[in-house]
């Protein structure tokens, strides 16, 4: 009979988890468009969708760690692990969405697709860097091209625009580093402390950064309706849910192996979106960039390989 271990270590499990994964956060472009127009946010107010964001990061954490203390673990952890669970907080919910949300205000959202792709990259590289067991190699640096160029296929029957700002696509391609930064340090924490729990942590702790940034900065927030409610609930549960699932990979595998996975979530976003807006979504770039991001997986995950204990 398989470990938990070597269940979550087979290629099989990885594949079908990462893009669940990549199906939940997908689902959240066109929840938070929708979500806009419920709680009747403006692009231009930044403090509220900062707040808008913290509501929904904080619920998640709480959500989590609420299922922590049912589940009878010990959710308040030592002083020297809380003081790593608020830096990770900090980094890969607070300063990460802070930078996604403002680039997003003056951004295009084919841009902002491409661009958050690049966390692909920075992720594989830095792990290559600073993990001994996650090297590069031909078969995933091209796995890697292949998924990232899905992403560029997959957006070319949108025109784009040459014009380029720091507070658009500097702060996007920003969030994207955060993003790998954090995975990076999450795969460590991850190691003393149950995923479940740190995911928590790390949500409510950036949340409420996120939710003082907005507030100070004269952000406001009310629930107008019940759609409007299940809409939030909706978005705190995928997120918890989403990067729950995403820290245990990551904590018994080569972060390289996963992060190509980033690469399906905007072609996931942007089916969900053409479902549930009516567009047509059956053109070839869509095609195409689902036969390369496949591509792309297989050859990441192709190889076995095995996991050192983390120091």
């Amino acid at each position: 009979m398989n470990s938990p271990l070597s269940r979550l270590q087979d290629r099989r499990v990885v594949v079908a988890i990462a893009l669940l994964c990549c199906l939940l956060w997908g689902s959240a472009v066109p929840a938070v468009k929708y979500g806009y127009e419920l709680f009747a946010l403006a692009p231009s107010d930044t403090p509220s969708i900062m707040v808008f964001a913290g509501v929904r990061f904080v619920l998640a954490g709480a959500m989590l760690l609420l299922f922590g203390l049912i589940r009878a673990q010990r959710v308040v952890q030592p002083p020297a692990q809380m003081s790593r669970l608020l830096l990770l907080g900090l980094v890969s919910t607070g300063a990460q969405y802070l930078f996604f949300y403002v680039g997003l205000a003056h951004s295009t959202g084919v841009k902002v697709s491409i661009i958050s792709a690049t966390s692909t990259f920075f992720s594989v590289l830095l792990a290559h860097f600073l993990l001994a067991n996650d090297r590069l190699s031909w078969q995933r640096v091209i796995g890697c091209l292949l998924g990232f160029s899905s992403v560029l296929i997959v957006n070319l029957a949108s025109p784009i625009d040459n014009s380029i700002s720091f507070l658009g696509e500097g702060f996007v391609l920003a969030a994207a580093l955060l993003f790998s930064i954090g995975t990076l340090y999450g795969r460590g924490i991850s190691q003393q402390v149950d995923t479940g729990l740190m995911t928590g942590w790390q949500l409510l702790l950036g949340g409420l950064a996120l939710l003082s940034v907005g507030l100070l900065a004269g952000g406001h927030f009310s629930v107008p309706s019940v759609g409007a409610a299940v809409l939030l609930a909706y978005l705190a549960a995928i997120s918890a849910l989403a990067f729950s699932l995403w820290g245990l990979l990551l904590k018994h595998n080569p972060v390289g192996v996963v992060a190509i996975f980033n690469c399906a979530i905007p072609i996931f976003g942007i089916s969900l979106s053409g479902v549930i807006l009516g567009e047509n979504i059956v053109q070839w770039n869509n095609l195409a960039a689902l036969a390369l991001v496949t591509s792309g997986i297989w050859l990441v995950t192709a190889r076995k390989y095995s996991v050192p204990p983390v120091s």
